[in-house]
């Protein structure tokens, strides 16, 4: 099949294209991408950065708001000296973000309702014999004895109430069958 004209020709460099104009925009100082609402909101443009921060009570640097000491007798005498400090106009910033820090971390992971259906019907009929479980034709996606046991204690992990629920709901049935 022959080529389509023009794919092997050399592009040539255009040299009337303004090339300064294309790249003005991304040359042009913008302000700083922030991801905390807190510290977005309190954000004044005209000042620098490290006139915003110090504002809000903030370190523009780690290093020198926490310096490691070099050694343990000169912590002592730099502690005690605190020369220059910062006046903080927008403490509430700072409040607010420790606030918001302290409320406990949501629970994200989740499994689906068909992983917990199988794993309440496997250990149902086969109590804790993986091999057994391997072997049911239930197991669609041949599931080895590992991955049944991995499955169960990711369910384990997940769910403890639950889980502890399902096996007390076992046991009545077991003691009425023996």
């Amino acid at each position: 099949m022959p080529k389509a004209k023009g794919k092997s020709r050399r592009h040539k460099y255009s040299y009337n294209l303004n090339r300064k104009r294309l790249y003005r925009s991304a040359r042009r100082r913008a302000a700083p991408r922030i991801a905390c609402s807190h510290i977005r909101h309190a954000w004044d443009p005209s000042k620098s950065v490290a006139q915003n921060l110090a504002e809000m009570g903030l370190s523009e640097d780690p290093n020198k708001a926490l310096p490691i000491p070099k050694k343990l007798g000169v912590e002592a005498e730099s502690n005690g000296q605190q020369s220059g400090k910062k006046i903080v106009r927008k403490p509430y910033v700072v409040n607010e973000m420790e606030y918001e820090a302290s409320l406990p971390e949501k629970k994200l992971n989740t499994l689906s309702r068909d992983l917990i259906d199988y794993v309440q019907y496997m250990i149902q009929n086969h109590g804790e014999n993986y091999k057994e479980m391997a072997r049911d034709e239930k197991n669609y996606y041949q599931d080895t004895p590992k991955q049944i046991k991995r499955k169960i204690n990711v369910y384990k992990n997940f769910y403890p109430e639950e889980y502890k629920e399902f096996m007390a709901s076992l046991k009545p049935e077991k003691m009425d069958v023996q």
